[in-house]
């Protein structure tokens, strides 16, 4: 009889998942070759029995192989949005990209590790590889699990806050020249000089925990006029707070820094478009904590983020975008972000067929908001949400252009009528109801019940 495989040390199980991160990223990617494919599998079925211990023939008790985890995870079917794109596994630590999409971070950074500029699920290029926790999907995450006896592996150490010695001296060095300098030049070259290594060293970017007060120092020397109005000096010192803002922990101290959001909010206003650009790209990482969505939104960041959304580049208009949506996750930036004509921007994204799917998001997001909602049907939205349902191929633009729908319907009958008319037409929302996600067949069949018990009334007049 032959003895069974030993399982794995940690350090060799961890070694084999990181092998197959990288195979699965090629896969991922289409970079692979079938020597590739053969790899991922065979690494897969190694890492397997590292974990689990050796496959048998003849399987006791429940008839898997895991002690009945595997039944356990069959009979609670795993909700969708809990699952990695890439992995298509439960995601350990969710993390959202600037394309609003949500990855387990381990499969997200092999993808960006391979060169990768794109969203994996919407194929959209990316504005930024900026990636930030999302703490309610983690959240909801852990309650199903322990609702459903599921454990998860713990997530891996990320070994970011590691600052060394050397770290700290050009970090402090840096900051010399740039408070000391009686040189002009000199302070533009350190400035600089922070940029490229905040870019680029995680550990130095954590440095910035042991001196908090450093950005405001930098921000309040950069206003001497002669650096003030040095376009690349503003775009240096608003892509290092970007930089820096990346740092999970660096978030909070930035946020409650008493210059740096004014300082974003005012670059967002009068920056070149690369510096606005990368101002709003700061503000979408900064909004990951609760407490910086409410401080941001106070200091009246909306107005110039709409303002980009409209007239930006293409990538800034995706930064602003992102932004948007993530502020608009709190309740009082909704009526910040409506009062600022996000509505009217979005509507003519999507009649321009410009931005679609961040303005689908943004306005789903919006339409829990009654003064929203109400200003989505009197602009023409209705007609631009019909549209969207019958001729966009994206099952996620479909599903929230039909919750919008829905909302607009709800909240005011009188729009049945429009809507009930290009349905005998073209039948948008019963063809929804069966081939729809499970959230956009629940909204479109909510609107045809309405619709039904509504317009059937026998004095009902629209």
């Amino acid at each position: 009889m032959a003895k069974p495989t030993p399982v794995a040390s940690a350090e060799e199980a961890a070694a084999m998942r990181r092998r197959l991160r990288r195979l699965v990223a090629a896969v991922a990617a289409g970079s692979a070759d079938a020597e590739a494919f053969d790899e991922a599998a065979e690494a897969l079925a190694k890492l397997r029995d590292a974990e689990l211990g050796p496959r048998k023939d003849n399987r006791a008790g429940d008839g898997y192989g895991d002690g009945g985890q595997n039944k356990r995870r069959t009979e609670a079917a795993v909700p969708e949005h809990f699952l990695c794109p890439i992995s298509s596994e439960i995601m350990r630590d969710p993390v959202v990209l600037a394309s609003g999409q949500t990855y387990d971070r381990r499969f997200i950074q092999e993808w960006l590790s391979a060169g990768n500029r794109t969203c994996p699920q919407t194929q959209q290029v990316l504005s930024n590889t900026i990636i930030i926790p999302n703490h309610l999907v983690r959240s909801m995450i852990s309650q199903w699990c322990t609702d459903n006896g599921i454990t998860l592996p713990p997530v891996e150490n990320q070994d970011e806050d590691l600052v060394t010695n050397n770290e700290r001296k050009t970090f402090s060095k840096i900051f010399e020249r740039i408070a000391s300098s009686s040189n002009l030049s000199e302070q533009r070259e350190a400035i600089k000089d922070l940029r490229l290594l905040t870019k680029c060293n995680s550990s130095l970017r954590a440095a910035i925990g042991e001196k908090p007060d450093s950005i405001s120092q930098m921000i309040s020397i950069a206003s001497n006029p002669e650096l003030e109005n040095n376009a690349e000096v503003l775009e240096d010192m608003v892509t290092t707070i970007l930089n820096l803002s990346i740092h999970e922990s660096n978030k909070k101290i930035i946020g409650d820094d008493p210059l740096a959001i004014r300082f974003l909010i005012r670059t967002l206003q009068s920056g070149t478009m690369e510096a606005r650009s990368n101002a709003a790209a700061a503000i979408f990482s900064l909004s990951a904590l609760d407490s910086n969505k409410v401080k941001i939104g106070e200091l009246g960041v909306m107005r110039p983020l709409v303002d980009l959304l409209e007239h930006g580049s293409m990538i800034a208009k995706k930064d602003a975008a992102s932004a948007i949506f993530n502020l608009c996750m709190l309740h009082e930036n909704k009526s910040r972000a409506t009062k600022s004509g996000v509505i009217d921007v979005t509507l003519k994204a999507i009649t321009d067929d410009s931005l679609v799917d961040e303005s689908l998001a943004i306005l789903a997001l919006l339409s829990g908001d009654h003064e929203t909602v109400e200003e989505i049907g009197e602009t023409g939205g209705v007609a631009s949400m019909l549209h969207v349902i019958k001729e966009d191929q994206c099952k996620r633009n479909k599903e929230n252009a039909v919750a919008v729908l829905f909302a607009v319907c709800m909240y005011d009958r009188t729009k049945l009528r429009e809507v009930a008319e290009h349905e005998k037409l073209n039948g948008s929302l019963a063809w929804l109801t069966q081939n729809g996600t499970s959230r956009a067949r629940r909204k479109a069949a909510g609107i045809l019940d309405k619709m039904k018990r509504t317009l059937h009334q026998p004095h009902y007049s629209c």
